[in-house]
């Protein structure tokens, strides 16, 4: 294959060169991924499912926004398919720029539909035909991005180059904390709730001008030159991903090893805490985007250290590491969140445990009516966001702290909860414990970004030239789209059966568990040379 000639007119590159590459696909990829996060942040705080999904059940308004945020998710693999294909047979940087439109235009869109009271079951219907177009956009945006800036990357510095891609993919969630809550601050909480919740859609109009200008500069790929030019394009990218020797076990590996494990320790990093802090620890809803925002952005130094790092000792062994940390301190990280957050609520978790007992104890999350008591029980502990745990018993019961209820009405168990220490007012952490929380996010992000960091030089790495748009993209984002996508409403599926504020976490380690797995055996380490 030709590649001698785009080699050496990637290594003969100016500096002011390289940097327009960097910068302008990294910019494109922040606001791309603003795009798709801004539903996801306004999900946290309930707008979204209040706005477009709106049921009696809070807590079914809150599954099926966050089942909206999964769709997008969803598609994201059919997106991979078809941009890779066109990536792969009609070049890099035309496809990047038809993906970011397509994104824009999608978000803007999600900030211009009616309410559910207002056109009824139209607007969820709308939002979730939008939430389709933003994942096929998305599906072709990360691999169009993170193939240009590799395919320019001089031999091996690769991993460091395309680490400031990987960096602005947790730009984008940061940015889309960073416009709510500077247009939260902007106007009065009534008419945020009201209507001013729709501008952070709405400004990816602005983002969209700024990344095609930006993109418009940027000339196509030297290695998807050379190869046009000497005819070695794929005529078909699509099957010959899944024909070409090798590229199944590649395949295999970059979805189950690669793309699976690193997106649930990133959207556990992230989504997970962030809902966390304010749905299960009733921290302030402002305070906590603030503390999450910073946390993150503190941490993306990460995420360029493990990519420049991965080119001086390797891809794998970086990946495998962080995979194995994050067996060992998902747990106890998120602990010390819960305790530095609501330290109130945590310690009468300890002192004065809930005990639901009762006959076949069944909690339909999805029921507009729980059917009997202990069922109702439960409804209302979830709803609290107050731990619990059930026994088999012939009567319904529930203790709290030892103490039998003997009236089980709401207001009955408020004044027994806030009896045993229940605070369930919402708290703003003082500055010691802010610092604390901040230390954890840092930490989290370190898991984030030792995994994720050197990740797009990788899958670069792993495939040939000719299909490696397609090659790449598909795997990435099935693991992404399903295994990542589908977290916030698996993990908070998990939290609400169970009783267990930390059970959604064991989602995020059965992952990583199989993706270690998969990586330990199945990833070779590929030579640390640029991409072509």
């Amino acid at each position: 294959m030709a590649t001698s000639v785009a080699a050496e007119q990637v290594e003969n590159l100016s500096r002011k060169e390289v940097q327009l590459v960097i910068a302008a696909s990294s910019l494109g990829t922040i606001f791309e991924w603003y795009d798709f996060f801004i539903y996801g942040t306004l999900a946290a705080s309930g707008i979204i499912g209040r706005t477009f999904f709106p049921t009696d059940n809070e807590m079914v308004q809150t599954l099926l926004a966050w089942a909206g945020f999964a769709v997008g998710f969803g598609f994201r693999p059919l997106g991979a398919v078809l941009f890779g294909y066109l990536g792969d047979r009609l070049g890099r940087k035309y496809t990047f720029l038809v993906t970011i439109t397509l994104m824009g235009l999608a978000t803007a869109g999600v900030g211009l539909v009616p309410s559910a009271a207002t056109i009824g079951l139209t607007a969820p219907i709308i939002i979730i035909m939008l939430r389709i177009m933003q994942g096929l956009a998305l599906g072709g945006e990360y691999g169009g991005a993170a193939i240009y800036v590799a395919e320019h990357s001089p031999r091996g510095r690769s991993g460091y180059f395309t680490s400031f891609i990987q960096a602005s993919v947790a730009g984008g969630f940061i940015l889309s904390l960073a416009v709510v809550l500077v247009t939260k601050r902007a106007v009065d909480p009534a008419v945020w709730e009201a209507w001013a919740w729709r501008l952070p859609f709405l400004f990816s109009l602005l983002l969209l001008a700024v990344s095609l200008w930006m993109r418009l500069k940027l000339s196509e790929s030297p290695v998807f030159r050379e190869m046009k030019a000497a005819g070695e394009t794929a005529a078909n990218p699509f099957i010959e991903s899944f024909t070409y020797p090798g590229n199944l076990r590649r395949l295999f590996v970059a979805l189950f090893g690669i793309a699976a494990g690193l997106t649930v320790i990133w959207y556990t990093a992230m989504f997970s805490v962030l809902s966390f802090l304010q749905a299960t620890m009733r921290v302030e809803e402002t305070t906590a985007q603030l503390i999450v925002g910073v946390g993150a952005a503190t941490g993306l130094f990460w995420f360029v250290f493990f990519g420049w790092l991965s080119d001086r000792i390797g891809r794998k062994i970086l990946i495998v590491l962080g995979y194995a940390l994050t067996l060992f301190m998902l747990f106890p990280i998120f602990w010390v969140i819960g305790n530095a957050a609501n330290p109130e609520l945590a310690r009468a978790a300890e002192r004065a445990p809930v005990v639901v007992s009762g006959p076949d104890c069944h909690y339909d999350v999805f029921a507009k009516l729980q059917t009997d008591d202990c069922s109702r029980l439960l409804d209302y502990f979830s709803k609290k966001g107050v731990a619990y745990s059930t026994v088999p018993a012939p009567a319904t019961v529930v203790t709290i702290g030892g103490i039998t209820a003997d009236d089980t009405s709401p207001g009955a168990l408020d004044a027994l909860l806030a009896a045993n220490g229940y605070s369930l007012d919402k708290v703003v952490p003082g500055p010691r414990r802010i610092v604390l929380l901040l230390a954890a996010i840092v930490a989290l992000s370190a898991l984030a970004g030792i995994t994720y960091g050197p990740v797009a030089a990788l899958l670069a790495e792993m495939f040939p030239p000719r299909i490696r748009y397609s090659s790449m993209s598909i795997p990435y984002h099935i693991g992404t789209g399903y295994f990542g996508g589908f977290l916030p409403f698996i993990s908070q599926f998990i939290v609400v059966k169970s009783g267990n504020p930390y059970g959604g976490l064991w989602y995020t380690e059965a992952v990583v568990a199989m993706a270690l797995i998969v990586t330990l055996l199945g990833l070779k380490e590929p030579a640390r040379r640029a991409a072509p």
